[in-house]
């Protein structure tokens, strides 16, 4: 077992960075987490769910009623990974 595939296996299989998700965690994403969507790296997912194959991304700035930001579900393969670890050595 390589030093990616640990440091995936320690991220939840679904992860939300809305406060009133039930799957909201704030010391995970306090990590950096990272989305590698179809082998490329995602920067505006909102949520996302590796055993079911989607990610929740956000759709431009629209609004719904209530004043959250409207999100598009796309399927498949997620990759979570932290992005602190392998991006730290190029500064």
């Amino acid at each position: 077992m390589t030093k990616d595939q640990t440091m995936t296996d320690n991220l939840p299989d679904r992860l939300s960075n809305d406060p009133k998700s039930p799957y909201y965690n704030e010391e995970i994403l306090a990590l950096d987490v990272g989305i590698r969507f179809k082998g490329a790296e995602k920067t505006n997912v909102a949520e996302y769910c590796v055993s079911e194959g989607w990610i929740r991304v956000t759709a431009g700035n629209a609004k719904d009623r209530f004043g959250n930001p409207l999100t598009i579900k796309v399927s498949g393969p997620v990759e979570p990974y932290l992005r602190s670890k392998g991006e730290q050595g190029g500064a």
